[in-house]
């Protein structure tokens, strides 16, 4: 499914969703890595190749801008509108898929 496929039906890869998780709040691409470490305590560390080729599409598709800083040589993001929709409604679709799972589990020990 190609990337702005999957962002028409509001469903995110797993390194799109950290890269909007991060972007609730302006960060420049390092500060973008150095929180989704943090946020997963490990379990999730992005590349700069990753991060900079998603970048490019979420702001392609209109959910994170680029925002003009008086030093060149760092670029900030930021979450737009229309991205922190989606985020929100991918955070509910999670929890969902999350719920799904349980409910598949006891239904499995409960025939087993």
């Amino acid at each position: 499914m190609a990337f702005n496929q999957s962002l028409q039906m509001e469903q995110l890869s797993d390194s799109a969703y950290y890269i909007l998780l991060a972007l609730l709040t302006p960060k420049h691409g390092y500060a973008i890595m150095k929180y989704i470490e943090e946020l997963t305590e490990g379990e999730v560390k992005m590349g700069p190749a990753t991060l900079y080729t998603l970048i490019k599409k979420l702001q392609k598709a209109g959910s994170i801008l680029l925002n003009e800083d008086e030093d060149d040589r760092r670029k900030t993001y930021q979450i737009t509108a229309s991205g922190t929709a989606l985020v929100e409604a991918e955070i509910e679709r999670r929890l969902r898929m999350s719920k799904h799972g349980s409910i598949a589990q006891m239904k499995a020990r409960e025939e087993n």
